[in-house]
């Protein structure tokens, strides 16, 4: 099957391609290599994926991509995915996140893909949720731009399916953390964290630590890519394990996986934008769409830190 997959140089993206690719798909990866990085690119390409270095906010060379391509199945993973810039410029977030997303409906309407599958954000949507955990259906109020923008992508798929029959699905992830994570990155507090860890510098939390995260591996993501991508589905889907766990407990983990007595933070001033306390309802996938997570907290730092 023919598959493409945007922001396929990055974290998830990168480990979705690994999977289509072992399933015997061909994949072209559309990716400007602005925060992915080809490194996690050697055994795809290796395995004959493509990469198309092409940034989605420009229509032509989305639209050579596909044409060289023509897909069967989208997987839009590429994005602005740091929430304080989000903030800081949030032109600059819509044009990656809304415009880049419109850019890559309309090459799949006018190739005749049959599936795009939207990467979509749960805690940056829900904000601070009337219900924990939080079902798809709950109020939609974001505390930053960074949300504003994913709901707006959201919206146009779900316009691309009524106006022009293009089956579509938005995945609304957990906080996602595993392997090729960014250790010096921006959005994965899990591999910041590990790096610290195996450095052995002080990690820092802002806030009180006690705000929560639904943190969920990527490896359970990758299939519900999978799954989402073969379903009829429409709509939001939750995708995360369901579970409220505090960066302290994080921390903790992280000790006891490690077997370190202690793994102390500096604390900061909690930032703007940032969620209090985030956890998916994930009764839908695992309804609907026959996912729930596998991958315990536990076993997914270890893999981590063993590749570290």
């Amino acid at each position: 099957m023919d598959c493409l997959v945007t922001g396929g140089a990055g974290f998830i993206g990168s480990n979705l391609v690994d999977a289509l690719l072992a399933r015997g798909d061909r994949v072209t990866i559309v990716d400007n290599l602005s925060t992915g990085k080809p490194d996690n690119l050697e055994g795809a390409l290796a395995a004959g994926a493509m990469l198309e270095v092409a940034d989605v906010c420009d229509p032509d060379a989305v639209a050579r991509s596909f044409a060289s391509a023509r897909p069967e199945l989208v997987f839009h993973l590429a994005a602005q995915v740091d929430v304080r810039r989000s903030v800081a410029d949030p032109a600059h977030d819509a044009n990656a996140n809304v415009v880049g997303t419109i850019a890559v409906l309309e090459e799949a309407r006018r190739s005749g893909a049959r599936r795009f599958v939207n990467t979509s954000t749960g805690g940056g949507l829900y904000g601070d949720a009337e219900h924990l955990p939080t079902p798809e259906d709950d109020p939609i109020r974001p505390l930053a731009p960074y949300g504003q923008g994913k709901l707006a992508a959201e919206g146009y798929c779900e316009v691309y399916t009524r106006l022009h029959g293009l089956s579509t699905i938005s995945l609304r992830y957990g906080n996602v953390y595993g392997p090729r994570q960014d250790v010096h990155g921006e959005a994965g507090v899990v591999a910041i964290f590990c790096g610290h860890l195996v450095s052995g510098s002080t990690p820092t939390v802002y806030g009180d630590g006690l705000q929560t995260r639904d943190w969920v591996d990527v490896s359970d993501v990758v299939r519900a890519n999978l799954l989402a991508a073969e379903s009829r589905l429409t709509g939001p889907l939750n995708i995360g394990r369901g579970r409220e766990t505090s960066v302290l407990d994080l921390l903790q983990a992280l000790r006891d996986v490690a077997g370190r007595s202690s793994f102390d933070p500096i604390f900061e001033p909690e930032r703007p934008g940032e969620v209090r306390r985030s956890c998916l309802d994930v009764a839908r996938a695992r309804r609907e769409l026959g996912w729930e997570a596998e991958v315990e907290l536990a076993t997914g730092l270890r893999r981590i830190l063993s590749g570290l």
